[in-house]
């Protein structure tokens, strides 16, 4: 199954839609990014891709023509096992595209400068995500992924009775250089040069 473009320009219409009639004025949008599918293919009998708009990061799980997963209730988690490790989605329903399930990565998306930026790490996070070297202990729950974002300490990240933390978090810059574990890919990581789009 190749994921066809008239289900993934409809998820863009949508999600510009929500920009314009929901989010227009919030403060959480970054100005500088769009919305735009990032390297949507087929997975498992499924569509997988990363939905970049300007207030989160998202995966995106798209069901095959003919399924709505009708089985399963909005707000329902499904935890995927992916060459990189378990992926947790909660299943969520938009009018216009109906159900879809998705895991956040970003959410705001404040430390990309610019929409090539937040591009070119979606791509990586889509390439890392079929990659087994990138397995490591690092949970990948939604909750886990919100408990990184805001920058709470984990246990490997806290030193004794004062509870201060002693890993800081890379700039995006950094990341884009280094290695991407798994840990790196739930803070947005990528390995990739960008001075061929300078």
């Amino acid at each position: 199954m190749i994921c066809p473009d008239y289900l993934i320009q409809g998820l863009e219409k949508q999600f510009r839609r929500i920009q314009q009639e929901r989010m227009e004025g919030l403060p959480l949008l970054n100005p500088a990014l769009r919305v735009e599918a990032v390297g949507f293919r087929e997975w498992n009998g499924l569509c997988l891709g990363v939905l970049v708009t300007p207030w989160f990061m998202n995966l995106m799980l798209l069901p095959p023509e003919g399924d709505s997963w009708k089985a399963t209730k909005v707000g329902d988690k499904q935890l995927y096992q992916m060459p990189s490790g378990p992926y947790e989605f909660i299943l969520c329903e938009e009018e216009g595209i109906g159900r879809y399930q998705m895991c956040s990565l970003f959410s705001p998306v404040f430390e990309f400068a610019d929409h090539a930026t937040a591009v070119a790490t979606a791509e990586a996070v889509m390439d890392a995500l079929m990659r087994v070297e990138h397995r490591d202990s690092v949970s990948t729950r939604e909750s886990e992924i919100e408990r990184i974002w805001k920058g709470e300490p984990d246990e490997q990240a806290v030193d004794g009775q004062d509870g201060s933390v002693q890993e800081e978090r890379p700039t995006i810059s950094q990341r884009l250089d280094q290695p991407l574990s798994r840990r790196e890919l739930l803070r947005g990581g990528a390995k990739q040069n960008l001075d061929a789009d300078a």
